[in-house]
């Protein structure tokens, strides 16, 4: 018989959990499919991904279905057909647990075999990635918009120097992106850079004019 699935977890995974999730082992956890009797075994952290305190659910091929989002939920289905069959697979999908929140995880398994090497199921684990791909958003996030607001300042410098609109700024920043192989987003960095502080003095004092008769 196959070790039991904490013990196992404890001793197969402990390099799992501080590469994935130093510190905070409760992200990753094992699970077991029987290929008799068609039985799941879960560990306590793969419970509470889906929303349980541990002992309180028995998992089954239904309930792990249904905590699927719905829009994974037919290529998981196809997923799962393998894990009956006792075939190995990887798996990146969506949960939501039983209080409502959605979860990213990262699901990989592979043959189950008794001590004479026959298949008799399916073993892996569950990794929650929801914070790390949050965190990646975020980050993006806050890079377009600080990326939009120097866009923004380079198209205002053009249209105050060449009198034109918004739109024909902005073609002139495409254009010499595409004359310069530069992003835009970096093509109005520098060209903030290079303009700043490079004003004539007479250009500050008709925009220090323009600015104090303003009524």
């Amino acid at each position: 018989m196959p070790p039991a699935l904490d013990a196992l977890e404890s001793e197969q995974f402990g390099a799992v959990q501080l590469v994935v999730a130093p510190g905070e082992p409760q992200r990753v956890g094992r699970f077991r499919f029987y290929l008799d009797g068609q039985r799941w075994e879960w560990s306590d952290a793969v419970a509470r991904m889906h929303g349980y305190e541990p002992g309180t659910v028995v998992p089954t091929t239904e309930l792990l279905l249904q905590h699927k989002h719905p829009a994974d939920r037919a290529r998981v289905a196809a997923v799962l057909d393998r894990v009956l069959t006792g075939e190995p697979f990887s798996s990146r999908h969506r949960i939501i647990d039983a209080a409502g929140r959605t979860h990213w995880v990262v699901v990989v398994g592979d043959v189950l075999c008794d001590d004479a090497g026959a298949v008799i199921g399916t073993t892996g684990f569950y990794v929650d990635v929801t914070e790390s791909l949050q965190s990646n958003i975020d980050s993006a996030i806050s890079e377009v918009t600080a990326s939009r607001a120097q866009i923004e300042q380079a198209k205002g410098v053009l249209m105050a120097a060449y009198g034109i609109s918004a739109e024909r700024a902005f073609d002139v920043l495409v254009w010499r992106s595409q004359e310069t192989n530069i992003k835009v987003r970096d093509l109005a960095r520098l060209f903030l850079a290079a303009v700043a502080g490079k004003m004539s003095s007479n250009s500050v004092s008709q925009v220090d004019r323009a600015l104090l008769t303003l009524e």
